[in-house]
């Protein structure tokens, strides 16, 4: 793809919000080698970074805590270019990365470009781990490309690790929402697809390498407010969250549970007696009495949990052939397997409290 007489000017917008980030400094050094040249670099953050010694970049910083959003929409503001091309300050864009981003702006009709976001080469396993997971199908479900190049195809939802938007279009809906994180992303993707009629697309080659949070507990952290966003989005933004695939890990959370709780139904089923206490063993609590056929009705659930489960974890097996395939190391295709496991649950768990329980969702 190449823009041989389209060559807006593209403001890279980096936010950064950590104080001596580690991965700031391979984010800028990488914006250096664009092969698209005709661009300016905001930097964005709470903290002034010192030795900053790039020609195009300019600095804003406020020396104290500001949210994503209103971030981006500061660089927005400051920006002089006319297409704004957002960056996590966990990332950092290949060589090509502008160069197929831009040509997309030339119809009008495309308000924004995404690109997917790779897990990057020479990390530690950990994070490698993390990045396989999420990657899989069974970790992202359709959703894939996000995380490895897929095919080029119309989105109305993408996360702004790598995201371009037109800066008119941008202004229009009034930027990014500071009234929601995580997913402030997705409320912006969701004005300009839907209430200014645009488009946004996908374009595969427009990579940039974003570091995972490494397992165990900063993955899930990650991936517990994501489903927190999802769920509340879900019941308030339903054009573009309310979808099954969101709450699939929330129906395994809840046939996990039920399968716990269920346990010892089968003992119960076996007696010859039509009602059963079955807190007789905790006399602590209130009699609870279930006749026979409730508790043999529970049990024909309970049997079919037990199939849908080997199902799941079969999918989860074959999933772990495909991390094999992909990253050739058997450590991350065995751990993809209990990785997303219990992410699933932990998604599920998340996703049910946004959804019925969060009146309303701020950084």
């Amino acid at each position: 793809m190449k823009s041989d007489k389209y060559s807006p000017l593209v403001s890279i917008i980096v936010v950064d919000y950590k104080r001596k980030n580690p991965y700031l400094i391979e984010c800028l050094n990488a914006i250096q080698k664009q092969t698209y040249k005709n661009y300016e670099i905001l930097l964005i953050c709470d903290y002034k970074v010192e030795n900053l010694k790039y020609p195009k970049l300019r600095q804003k910083y406020y020396g104290s805590y500001v949210g994503p959003a209103e971030k981006r929409d500061e660089g927005g503001r400051l920006a002089k270019g006319d297409i704004l091309a957002f960056l996590d300050d966990d990332a950092y864009p290949s060589g090509a990365w502008l160069e197929h981003l831009v040509p997309h702006f030339k119809n009008e009709s495309i308000a924004g470009v995404g690109g997917p976001g790779v897990t990057p080469p020479y990390i530690s396993w950990e994070e490698e781990a993390s990045g396989w997971a999420s990657a899989s199908p069974a970790g992202a479900g359709p959703y894939t490309y996000r995380f490895l190049p897929g095919k080029r195809q119309f989105v109305d939802d993408y996360p702004s690790m790598n995201l371009a938007v037109r800066k008119t279009d941008f202004k229009k809906v009034s930027g990014y929402d500071s009234n929601y994180w995580p997913g402030e992303d997705t409320k912006l993707c969701l004005d300009l697809t839907h209430y200014l009629g645009k488009r946004i697309i996908y374009e595969p080659k427009a990579i940039v390498y974003h570091h995972r949070r490494p397992i165990l507990f900063a993955h899930l952290r990650q991936n517990g407010n994501f489903g927190l966003h999802r769920g509340f989005f879900a019941r308030i933004l339903p054009k573009t969250s309310l979808k099954l695939v969101y709450f699939l890990p929330s129906l395994i959370f809840l046939g996990f549970i039920y399968m716990i709780i269920t346990s010892p139904l089968p003992l119960y089923a076996s007696t010859s007696v039509e009602t059963i206490n079955v807190t007789e063993p905790f006399t602590i609590y209130q009699p609870i009495i279930i006749a026979k056929p409730v508790i043999n009705a529970l049990l024909v659930i309970r049997n079919l949990g037990i199939y849908c489960f080997i199902l799941y974890f079969l999918t989860l097996s074959l999933n772990a052939l495909w991390v094999l395939k992909k990253s050739k190391k058997p450590l991350h295709a065995l751990l993809s397997i209990l990785i997303i496991f219990i992410t699933h649950l932990w998604y599920g768990l998340r996703f049910i409290q946004g959804f019925l329980f969060t009146g309303k969702l701020t950084r």
